[in-house]
């Protein structure tokens, strides 16, 4: 089964913007930047939304960029997908896809959290407070993590965490 994984930057207030078209681009550390270019060069297949895609997957090469979009992207580079997580993961894992890294925006997020389908979260908390913007998640959800790794970087924290599933 292909492995999904999460990766996003907070705020230490929590958010990971103060709007959909506020982009972590703008605010995030350069420890920030290179922890994600790491992350998603190793882990290889990557999935996001059309607004992070028009914000960073024009320079992800060497990676296989997915998008939920509405509409077609013309570039060869990217598969455009439109499939519920739970298929686009079945589809992976029968590909031979070891990994999927989530990687926004909010949308996105939500998606794969809710499907209850991912398995690790990687958050980058910058010493930043907006006060008020996005969640990293908008619908209620319960969810446990155990805390794997701690990273520090200059002003910066990477938290790596496993998801616990509930108990039967």
């Amino acid at each position: 089964m292909t492995k999904v994984s999460l990766i996003a930057a907070l705020t230490a207030d929590g958010f990971i913007g103060r709007s959909i078209d506020h982009l972590a681009t703008t605010w995030t550390s350069r420890e920030d930047v290179r922890h994600f270019v790491r992350l998603s060069k190793e882990l290889h297949c990557i999935v996001m939304g059309q607004n992070t895609y028009n914000t960073i997957g024009k320079g992800l090469k060497d990676r296989r960029n997915l998008v939920y979009s509405p509409e077609p992207i013309d570039d060869p580079t990217i598969e455009v997908v439109a499939e519920a997580p739970e298929e686009l993961v079945k589809r992976l894992t029968k590909e031979g896809e070891p990994n999927l890294l989530v990687c926004g925006g909010a949308s996105i997020y939500n998606l794969f959290m809710q499907s209850g389908l991912v398995e690790e979260v990687y958050l980058t908390i910058e010493p930043r407070l907006f006060g008020q913007g996005l969640s990293l998640v908008k619908e209620p959800l319960d969810c446990e993590l155990e805390l794997i790794d701690v990273q520090q970087d200059s002003n910066s924290v990477m938290l790596h965490y496993r998801i616990q599933k509930p108990k039967a």
